[in-house]
């Protein structure tokens, strides 16, 4: 509803019926920055449905409509319209009625095409029919008229169809409507200047119109608009009601064995129980309610008599300490499932489970202060040729470490772990406000992401391009367990990704600081700070040739590719 004469005033009103208590708050703060004795202008923001833009009348033949920013990435427009200063406007830029389109530029991608000059004046509404600039934030469109008319109202818009998906985007922020009769001299007959900005469209539902209202009727507007206000809180008042979450509860219907999975089939009804080979029988009635039934079936889970519970926790802590669990299907004991290489020390361990309270600490003491655990990853050459896959544990299994341990390693030894817990995640991708997400791995680092890697937002199916190497599962799937593979591109990564050359120059930072200039305590604090020992006469002497040769930074990225940083033993 727009003004037409000083003498009315009409209220926008908003979608949920008019202003609020904020709504005259942000009125009063607008009328309050205007300046003394002058007329305030006041505009809704800037939306991707229909923008009316009307000026005093004007001869033109050419109408430019100039951005200079947008919400967000190119600017688009689906329709440019132009209407005359009739008693019966009408739309001269049409196609139709012989006006031409023109733009700064037009965005593609090759292989879509929708978005073209046409577009512009064809009279069709919708992102599927529009004009996208080819430049971010600004462009031009313009329309050229069969013949010198005199008009008063442009018309534009971002998105005015009716498709299934509504576009908010790319929606031209600032911007000028010009006009001309030679296309070489241009006058402006509007602009968005006397638009709020967009931050206001999340904080009003309606605002009062002030366009060409003299300063002697503000008080009236204030008096209507408190009015108003008042009015509509006390609809709101009479119409809310408490809101209410309830359930409706009744007993669970009867179940069924069904013909060949068939539920038009049904057989003989089937009563609530478990597993009859792992003692599943539950003692509930057909009629039992369901509180009964979950809690039966839990008590079942965690009974004492249920052997399959224990083993398989048992076994899952044993794949994470060892890398392979005693059965290397964790998420299959079943007849397609591996055989446990050790079934008596996996009986053993989950009875000692049990016995202990089920606390999942007791177990993991019990584990790492083994002998098992603790022994040797070195080689032996016989027991090599019977068994090299170690499944037999006669040495502690090596094993590279995953991608999240690995990365917190790396920023651990070269201090810039930040152990900040909770609070929001952080990103490897970088930002784009594009309407199709488009994943683009960062190549630059700061604090953000330098937090523990568990705090990482991981984006289903996509890998980022450094750790993404090491066997990072999709997460869109169910992972019981990682593959492990040994790739040229895990050792590009390390030696020359953005995040391994960052790294470097503040770990070589570090040793600097805390060992001081002396080149050789340099070297022995790189080896405590990454593999927790001093290093061997022959390594010191390597280290001490390399980083004169090719300086600290060189040397501290070797040590992040050393077998001893990267390996488990």
């Amino acid at each position: 509803h727009e003004l037409r004469a000083e003498s009315r005033l009409v209220l926008r009103s908003g979608e949920k019926g008019g202003p609020t208590v904020a709504d005259a708050a942000l009125f009063e703060e607008v009328l309050d920055d205007a300046p003394q004795g002058a007329t305030p202008h006041v505009r809704l923001p800037v939306s991707h449905r229909a923008n009316e833009e009307i000026f005093d009348s004007v001869e033109a033949k050419f109408v430019r409509f100039s951005i200079t920013a947008s919400s967000t990435a190119q600017p688009c427009l689906d329709e440019l319209e132009v209407f005359t200063a009739e008693a019966s406007p009408r739309n001269v830029a049409l196609a139709s009625a012989g006006a031409k389109a023109a733009a700064s530029s037009v965005y593609s991608d090759g292989s879509n095409p929708k978005h073209q000059i046409a577009h512009l004046n064809d009279g069709r509404y919708g992102n599927s029919y529009s004009w996208i600039s080819n430049e971010k934030g600004v462009g031009w469109a313009q329309v050229e008229l069969a013949k010198p008319e005199r008009i008063r109202r442009v018309v534009w818009s971002r998105d005015r169809g009716r498709e299934k998906q509504v576009y908010e985007d790319r929606l031209p922020t600032n911007y000028r409507i010009e006009v001309s009769l030679d296309g070489q001299h241009w006058q402006t007959v509007a602009s968005s200047a006397d638009r709020l900005d967009s931050e206001y469209r999340k904080r009003i539902t309606a605002i009062p119109t002030l366009s060409r209202i003299p300063v002697d009727q503000v008080q009236e507007v204030q008096q209507l608009v408190a009015q108003r206000t008042k009015l509509q809180a006390d609809i709101d008042q009479l119409t809310s009601f408490p809101a209410v979450y309830a359930g409706k509860f009744e007993p669970p219907g009867s179940t069924f064995r069904l013909h060949r999975g068939d539920p038009m089939q049904k057989k003989e009804e089937v009563v609530p129980s478990g597993l009859v080979e792992f003692g599943g029988d539950l003692g509930l009635a057909a009629d039992a309610p369901e509180q009964q039934r979950r809690l039966a079936l839990a008590d079942w889970i965690v009974s004492a008599q249920n052997p399959l519970t224990a083993r398989v926790l048992v076994n899952r802590i044993w794949h994470y300490h060892f890398g392979t669990g005693l059965v290397d299907t964790p998420s299959d004991f079943g007849l397609n499932g591996a055989r446990p290489t050790h079934p008596e020390l996996l009986d053993w361990l989950a009875s000692e489970f049990v016995a202990r309270g089920g606390r999942i600490k007791e177990l993991h003491r019990l584990i790492v202060l083994s002998g098992t655990y603790r022994q040797s990853g070195k080689p032996n050459a016989e027991a090599l040729k019977v068994d090299a896959g170690s499944r037999l544990l006669w040495r502690f299994p090596p094993r590279r470490l995953e991608a999240e341990p690995l990365r917190d390693t790396m920023l651990a030894v070269s201090g810039k772990l930040d152990l900040r817990m909770g609070g929001p995640g952080f990103d490897l991708f970088e930002p784009n406000d594009n309407y199709v997400k488009i994943y683009t791995s960062k190549k630059e680092f700061g604090p953000e992401e330098f937090r523990r890697m568990v705090y990482q937002n991981k984006p289903r199916v996509q890998l980022d391009d450094v750790f993404g190497a090491f066997d990072c599962p999709d997460a869109g799937q169910i992972a019981p367990r990682r593959t492990s593979s040994t790739t040229p591109l895990q050792a590009l990564n390390l030696l020359n990704s953005p995040f391994a050359l960052e790294l470097a120059g503040f770990f070589a930072e570090r040793l600097e600081k805390e060992a001081g200039a002396n080149v050789a305590a340099q070297v022995r604090r790189a080896f405590v700070l990454s593999f927790g020992r001093e290093p061997t006469d022959g390594e010191t002497a390597a280290a001490l040739s390399l980083i004169g040769q090719h300086g600290l930074k060189v040397f501290c990225r070797a040590l992040f590719n050393a077998n001893e940083f990267l390996m488990v033993f």
